[in-house]
């Protein structure tokens, strides 16, 4: 497989207002940003897409793993096989700050079969590959000859060139009572009158420039390390995907956490604004680089 295989966009770049100041901390300080010209994918990569690769390669993922229990002192080992994290609508209102309520660990679930080893993706081809590690996600794009975007990248693009606005699409999160993306309709964790799960790439209206997903649907995986807060860029041209990933230095910082977390974009199927109101632009999301979960997919980006 190559990068000619992989339907992209190319976007020329320029300054953009990167973040916000309306909705969580760690989107703020509103800044400029400079982005050199790159392509990037039209649509999530697909477990269609995945599938060729671990064919070709015979790649394993992190979730299909042996646990080492070195790794986890005090654990039963008949608690450590190979799994992932599976989210779990609950039958009714639950407390919304303790996430355990609604995620599971699901031994046997894995990109492949993402709800459990009775689980497949045989009517799932078109969906957006999930349950897949920072480490993954690059293993694929470094086989098809691409990347991953950085976080500015994946902002910019997500943007579509509606400079300011809160959506892709403008202001309102359901312009005239219609979803323009895949997200959560309901009370959460509960009642989602929506799709209730991810849904085949390209089921929304791309945005300005022709790119499906952007936000809602999953999550995506950036280059960037996270931090609680954007830091700043001096004025010189950002070159996409060459430069030194300016928040590496964050993960030897006293405190920060011994897994690195990386930026998620983009937001997911699971946002709901009485709890997520994350399927935007400039939002935002820690994540351990060790850890797929079935919201949690990836598209690839190559220079220009």
């Amino acid at each position: 497989m190559t990068a000619a295989t992989h339907d992209q966009v190319l976007l020329d770049g320029g300054v953009f207002r990167m973040g916000s100041d309306e909705f969580y901390p760690d989107e703020q300080p509103v800044h400029e940003r400079r982005i050199g010209p790159f392509r990037i994918d039209r649509y999530a990569v697909t477990n269609a897409q995945y599938a060729v690769f671990v064919d070709d390669t015979g790649y394993v993922t992190v979730a299909e793993r042996e646990l080492d229990p070195a790794a986890f002192e005090g654990a039963d080992p008949a608690d450590l096989v190979p799994g992932a994290m599976v989210f779990t609508p609950t039958p009714g209102p639950v407390d919304l700050r303790d996430w355990r309520n609604w995620w599971r660990w699901q031994p046997g679930a894995f990109w492949r079969r993402p709800f459990g080893p009775e689980s497949s993706i045989d009517e799932r081809l078109q969906h957006p590959v999930v349950h897949v590690a920072f480490e993954d996600a690059t293993a694929y794009a470094e086989w098809a000859g691409l990347r991953l975007p950085t976080e500015a990248e994946h902002e910019y693009a997500a943007r579509g060139g509606l400079e300011g606005a809160r959506f892709a699409w403008g202001d309102e999160p359901y312009p005239g009572g219609v979803a323009q993306a895949n997200s959560w309709l309901g009370r959460f964790p509960y009642d989602n009158q929506g799709v209730g799960d991810a849904a085949p790439v390209g089921s929304y209206e791309p945005n300005g420039y022709g790119l499906y997903d952007m936000t809602g649907n999953v999550w995506e995986w950036t280059t960037d390390y996270y931090t609680p807060r954007h830091l700043r860029l001096s004025d010189k041209p950002v070159d996409a995907g060459r430069r030194a990933n300016l928040l590496a230095a964050a993960s030897a910082q006293d405190g920060f956490p011994s897994i690195p977390r990386r930026v998620l974009k983009g937001g997911s199927h699971l946002c709901s604004p009485d709890y997520c109101l994350r399927f935007r632009p400039a939002a935002r999301s820690p994540q351990a680089e060790d850890t797929g979960m079935s919201h949690i997919g990836f598209r690839c980006a190559s220079d220009a």
